[in-house]
């Protein structure tokens, strides 16, 4: 009683006698859990009743639910049995044979699904569904349902080191693994030298496949640059993207994919690739496991860290790396931004970078959101221009 007594004191001096009458009739078990037992509206005492928002996963858990590479087994399935049997009536001797074909296995199919972001969800076997056995009366078993694998779009399909398919379209599908025919009821096998076949044909197994599916990123374009350039940074300026963003090596495990929007509804896909090194092109440090996101970019944003001497040089080792790894593409359309220009040794080095760069550079800071107008702006102009020279090769750009 003197846990209700101390509350009910503490609710008469916040809210009024009524919560001491209230509280004094309270046993000492129930004055304990009072929340359970006492409602109220009074503004001083309820507390306030916010939606629950889901806590952002850190990069950590990010790179664990992120897969870009998996190893699947497929087996299509079996088909179902045929039937041997004769037909069975009142007053009809020789019905004759009535044994149905029995039904064809599932396919296992591969389709794109652009809500799908990565291989994390596929498993390493997938079996199709079995067909059913023929029936009596000549009927037919019926054929196993297809087994449909959602993956992201960018996906490659690989047997033995070799492609076999790429799925870049959403809603576009391949046949991983055809099921087996069904088998043959000995209906199926009369003719005019034998009136009463006895034969039926059991249904063919499905087929069985290793196939290695890959993710490559599609993004209209790529930042590429060193790590602690800033590219999560600008990412997180330019779009609703959220990137971890730290004060060391390595922050970002895995790519991001940020949409930045225009008026006339038009949206530029930006991917965040994580930091080059030198000698990536040989597999050090994150290496050719994401260097081959950028591969499917059709342009490229150099994103160099001004606050650092001779920023040049990172232009070059970024250029020669994608080079080594992929012939052209260090030739493709691209961009170059120079990032944290608020900070004060940026200024005198950016005089410096333009001396020795023919191509336009664009200053900015991720972090003030200075000059971001001038980016957008080239931005859309590298898209425009993309757009007109897939529309000249009559073929469909990337949409978002």
């Amino acid at each position: 009683m003197l846990q209700a007594r101390i509350l009910g004191a503490w609710l008469e001096r916040r809210c009024g006698s009524p919560y001491s009458y209230l509280v004094g009739c309270l046993l000492p078990k129930q004055a304990q859990n009072w929340q359970r037992y006492l409602s109220t509206t009074c503004s001083k005492c309820s507390k306030s009743q916010r939606l629950g928002r889901k806590r952002n996963l850190s990069e950590k858990k990010l790179t664990r639910y992120f897969v870009d590479h998996r190893k699947v087994r497929v087996v299509g399935g079996k088909g179902g049995n045929g039937l041997s049997c004769f037909l069975s009536e009142p007053r009809k001797m020789f019905g004759g044979p009535d044994g149905g074909n029995g039904g064809d296995g599932g396919h296992i199919i591969l389709k794109v699904d652009p809500h799908v972001k990565s291989l994390g969800s596929v498993l390493p076997l997938y079996r199709g569904i079995d067909g059913e056995r023929g029936g009596s009366k000549n009927c037919y078993g019926s054929a196993g349902h297809c087994t449909y694998i959602k993956v992201p779009i960018g996906t490659v399909v690989k047997e033995d080191s070799k492609v076999v398919a790429d799925l870049n379209e959403p809603g576009e599908e391949y046949v991983a693994a055809y099921g087996g025919l069904g088998g043959k009821g000995n209906r199926f096998f009369l003719d005019n030298f034998n009136r009463a076949p006895v034969t039926a044909t059991e249904g063919e197994l499905g087929q069985e496949r290793v196939l290695h599916l890959e993710l490559k990123t599609m993004a209209h374009a790529g930042m590429v640059g060193f790590p602690n350039a800033g590219k999560s940074s600008l990412l997180r300026a330019i779009s609703n993207a959220k990137p971890a963003v730290a004060a060391y090596a390595f922050t970002t495990l895995n790519p991001h994919v940020g949409i930045v929007r225009y008026e006339n509804y038009e949206q530029v896909a930006v991917a965040d690739i994580p930091g080059i090194i030198k000698g990536a092109h040989k597999n050090r440090g994150l290496g050719i496991a994401f260097l081959k996101h950028v591969e499917r970019c059709r342009f490229f944003l150099y994103v160099l860290d001004l606050s650092v001497s001779e920023p040049w040089t990172q232009l070059q080792d970024l250029k020669y790396e994608l080079e080594q790894y992929g012939e052209g593409l260090s030739k493709r359309p691209h961009a170059i931004i120079g990032n944290k220009f608020d900070l004060p040794q940026s200024k005198s080095n950016l005089l410096l970078l333009r001396e020795r760069v023919e191509h336009r550079v664009i200053p900015l800071s991720a972090l003030t959101g200075e000059n971001l107008e001038e980016l957008f702006s080239h931005l859309k102009e590298l898209y425009d221009n993309y757009v007109k020279t897939e529309e000249a090769r009559k073929e469909k750009p990337l949409k978002w």
